[in-house]
């Protein structure tokens, strides 16, 4: 944990790992967007790069290339509260609030899970904040021990985001199905979103088809991750966001690289190539895709 640059929220911020990485610089901004778009899901609570960048920043680099707001997505109580102080201090931030289900069975663990809970609901109360997320389930990073603190936070959330009529944010990670059948037990929001889209075009079939929206990262460029430019083509247009994930995923030619939300032009310009469509006419979608998910950002 480091000090906060100048201009920003709160003290709390996390520094991402280096985790090898050799080439900490942010990339050079893309050409702007003729229409403007959202980033509807980042992390800029957490510092990253040579040089981090100040929340205002942040904002600043987005909004000249055409990205009018973002939604900061939480993963603890410490980051919950900064995503919320983060919307309040700048119009251009919406904020969504959760315990993140790797984070969720070390809460339990120490006895702590259902006020953590009570922290996120009694936060998502706030008129700035338009989604719990991101929560879900997780089978790659926590065993079996920790599954059911994973099922039961998710379940918690899934309420807490229907009681405020707010979006859920869903983190997926090889627990496709264990997430939709729980989706389909307990009854999915009417706004549920699968943050970072992680399936292949059968999930995406399935997933449009229950109503919910899908959001694209950086990685759909990758050179390994056919599945998800198949699931994009299927997916309905109106059914489609795009986010950074920033930090990470930064999309190619910038893979390794600090991620930011000035980058999503490179991904929406992917997209568009992916689908065969015009970029303008694919950015005016998705941000009427984004207003009917979180309404307006001020």
């Amino acid at each position: 944990m480091t000090g906060m640059a100048a201009g920003d929220p709160s003290t709390y911020v996390r520094e991402r790992s280096r985790d090898g990485r050799k080439d900490l610089r942010y990339p050079a901004a893309p050409e702007p967007l003729a229409v403007a778009v959202y980033d509807n899901h980042c992390h800029l609570e957490i510092e990253d790069g040579d040089e981090p960048l100040a929340l205002s920043e942040q904002l600043d680099r987005a909004e000249a290339v055409g990205i009018a707001g973002v939604v900061q997505s939480s993963g603890d109580i410490e980051s919950s509260r900064w995503a919320v102080q983060a919307a309040e201090s700048d119009d251009r931030v919406l904020a969504a609030v959760a315990i993140h289900p790797n984070d969720a069975p070390a809460y339990a663990a120490h006895g702590r899970l259902d006020e953590a809970i009570a922290v996120i609901d009694e936060l998502a109360a706030h008129p700035r904040v338009r989604a719990v997320g991101e929560t879900g389930l997780d089978y790659f990073r926590t065993g079996e021990d920790g599954r059911p603190a994973q099922l039961a936070s998710f379940e918690a959330h899934i309420e807490i985001a229907k009681r405020h009529g707010i979006a859920l944010q869903i983190h997926d990670r090889d627990a496709h199905r264990a997430v939709l059948d729980t989706l389909r037990r307990v009854g999915a929001p009417d706004k549920t979103v699968f943050h970072c889209f992680s399936g292949d075009e059968d999930m995406a079939h399935e997933a449009a088809d229950a109503g919910y929206w899908l959001s694209f990262a950086g990685n759909l460029t990758f050179k390994n991750a056919q599945n998800l430019r198949d699931a994009l083509q299927v997916t309905p247009r109106e059914r489609i966001l795009v986010e950074t994930d920033a930090p990470f995923l930064t999309p190619v030619p910038h893979r390794g690289r600090p991620n930011a939300p000035y980058l999503v032009p490179v991904t929406v310009r992917f997209m568009a190539d992916v689908l065969g469509v015009e970029v303008d006419a694919l950015c005016a979608q998705l941000a009427e895709n984004t207003a009917a998910v979180y309404g307006a950002w001020s």
